[in-house]
């Protein structure tokens, strides 16, 4: 399914070369390139009303759309129309051709095969990547009637049955393997918890496992997030990523954007990235010894340097903001002991500001080595997800949806599209790293303690230092102990 994927998805970059007709499709010269619906500038299609935008996604007997614009239109459309909507103008556009071609010579209707394949190739490679449109019971029997329709185009030839029947058959086993994925990320969602017994020292510290005495190799680790990295991006889909549009431009009641399945999975990777966070505070500040505290941190910020070569940003961002959370900022004399000289670095490279200019330049050079790489170790790319995530929410409020004139903003359709398309490229690599079931197993399942019980651990460990902590210290202590 993944390869079929990848085989669906645009062949072609849409930026730099949108601006080209390669990307965008072939322009009709009839159609003009300054007015008209749709509309051109310099070649590339830049606004049109949606009728036209549907037309032009409908194969002809001698056109085909770019995979691109296929991508692009259905991917943003959403946001316009209901994909059980499209699917019936779909249809409607069929029949007109159809009997355009029947009532003509023979020549004509020896065209309606041709014609016929290409429709089933446009339902292909939709319902390959976008299969949870299908989901809506009034999308399949739309799909279902367009396919009667264009099956009765070649009736003596069962090619056309055939492949109807298989693409019908890889929606429903699509939908099913989703529908489990969706359970299996629910199981996976873990919430802060409050130990008092580890948090307050009532077990000794030997009966503990932590995060050393499971993987002493910063690389080791670093290849087992980024293998949790690349399974957790693996359940996000290009759907997912239009809620955060779509969300803001609601239509009614569309299923496609209340669907729960959808955010959740947004909401799940967002869970994964907090809750390693969590971990990395908590693994700091339940070391009672000094020394050894002072090597956890080192450790960590070897293994998010690690990440960083690797380019996981995500894991490198989620380890950073776990050592900068307020309960580990506050052990200075155990900084005061860290080499903090790579840590320096690797804020360096998350500085904020200048939106994010040092991490943005790290991860156009992680792109381009992915670009040109032989091997999957080279191609791994994973942003950080937050700030994909704002960057989509930025070009949606800076770009209307819409120009003065009522047509779609399709230059906006091509950004968001090339945006998401890279981030599903990169969600498609393979991991190269095998997988340590132990590791995993640490990671994904040790217990994450609530800031309240991270705050109380690091007193536990170096005393408050003036009276707003001394009060924060015995609140804590009395909370946590009386909720226990």
């Amino acid at each position: 399914m993944v390869q079929k994927m990848r085989e669906s998805m645009p062949q072609t970059p849409i930026f730099p070369s949108m601006l080209g007709s390669t990307c965008s499709g072939q322009v009709q010269p009839e159609m003009g390139e300054q007015c008209g619906d749709p509309v051109y500038q310099d070649g590339s299609l830049v606004s049109g009303s949606l009728e036209a935008l549907i037309e032009r996604l409908v194969p002809t007997v001698d056109y085909y759309p770019d995979r691109t614009y296929i991508f692009t239109f259905l991917l943003s459309s959403r946001v316009f129309i209901h994909p059980h909507e499209i699917l019936a103008k779909v249809g409607q556009i069929c029949i007109k051709q159809k009997q355009q071609l029947e009532s003509g010579t023979e020549a004509d209707k020896a065209k309606l095969k041709s014609f016929a394949a290409k429709i089933i190739q446009l339902l292909k490679e939709w319902t390959e990547t976008f299969p949870f449109d299908f989901q809506d019971e009034r999308a399949r029997k739309e799909l279902k009637e367009i396919a009667q329709r264009i099956s009765q185009c070649d009736e003596e030839n069962g090619t056309i049955k055939k492949s109807i029947s298989q693409m019908t058959q890889n929606v429903l086993l699509a939908l099913s393997t989703r529908g489990g994925q969706f359970q299996e990320i629910r199981e996976k969602i873990r919430q802060p918890v409050t130990d008092k017994g580890t948090i307050l020292k009532t077990k000794p510290q030997s009966s503990q496992k932590d995060i050393l005495s499971v993987c002493g190799d910063p690389l080791i680790l670093a290849q087992q997030l980024t293998a949790i990295e690349l399974e957790r991006l693996g359940n996000i889909y290009p759907e997912d990523l239009m809620q955060i549009i779509s969300h803001m431009d609601s239509l009614d009641n569309h299923k496609c954007r209340s669907d729960v399945t959808k955010t959740f999975n947004l909401e799940a990777y967002d869970n994964w990235f907090n809750c390693l966070s969590m971990q990395v505070a908590a693994e700091i500040c339940r070391v009672v010894k000094k020394k050894q505290r002072t090597r956890v941190m080192e450790f960590f910020i070897d293994v998010a340097r690690e990440c960083f070569n690797i380019g996981n940003f995500n894991s490198m961002m989620a380890i950073i903001s776990g050592m900068n959370l307020s309960p580990v900022a506050r052990l200075k004399k155990t900084w005061s002991k860290v080499k903090t000289a790579k840590f320096d670095v690797l804020e360096h490279h998350m500085d904020p500001s200048s939106n994010f200019c040092n991490y943005r330049t790290a991860l156009q050079g992680a792109a381009q080595r992915s670009q040109s790489a032989n091997s999957c170790r080279e191609k791994i790319v994973i942003p950080v997800f937050n700030l994909f995530i704002k960057d989509l929410f930025f070009l949606h409020k800076i770009h209307s949806n819409r120009l003065p004139n009522g047509h779609i903003n399709f230059k906006k359709c091509w950004e968001v599209s090339r945006q998401i398309h890279d981030f599903l490229t990169w969600k498609q690599v393979e991991c190269p790293f095998e997988k340590d079931k132990k590791i995993q197993t640490y990671l994904l399942t040790t217990p994450i303690y609530t800031e309240e019980a991270l705050f109380l651990a690091s007193f536990e460990n170096e005393g408050p230092d003036n009276h707003m902590e001394k009060d924060s210290w015995k609140t804590l202590r009395s909370t946590l102990l009386n909720r226990a």
